[in-house]
């Protein structure tokens, strides 16, 4: 069983950037590729962002293509999300999941949640 828990998400204005944080614990992190999705109020959970289980491979939701990095820390068990330039469309809960080794884009094929964080852009 894998736990995880974001963190750094927060209330910002357009333009500003923030570091998305999520700590995994309860199993081998080094084996499980990284998701980030977000959910916005009446809206679907939506994939933002994942990494690999290494780290070397990394793929982006045309919607954020550019305004982010999505990188990890194996020896740290945790991943990061760095948004730039945010805008106020960006506002939605942020998750983070994993699943072994390979990204995905569903939802519905990670396997462990965390609570999410949310992240509010202002105009």
């Amino acid at each position: 069983q894998v736990q995880l828990a974001e963190s750094g998400g927060g209330l910002v204005q357009a333009g500003d950037s923030l570091r998305l944080s999520c700590v995994a614990s309860g199993g081998t992190f080094n084996k499980y590729a990284m998701g980030w999705f977000r959910q916005a109020p009446g809206k679907e959970r939506e994939f933002v962002a994942g990494i690999n289980w290494k780290g070397g491979s990394t793929v982006s939701a045309d919607s954020m293509k550019g305004r982010l990095t999505i990188s990890r820390e194996n020896a740290k068990n945790t991943g990061y999300l760095q948004m730039n330039m945010l805008k106020p469309e960006d506002t939605a809960v942020y998750f983070c999941a994993v699943r072994l080794w390979v990204i995905s884009m569903k939802t519905n094929e990670y396997n462990y949640w965390g609570q999410g964080t949310q992240v509010t852009v202002s105009s």
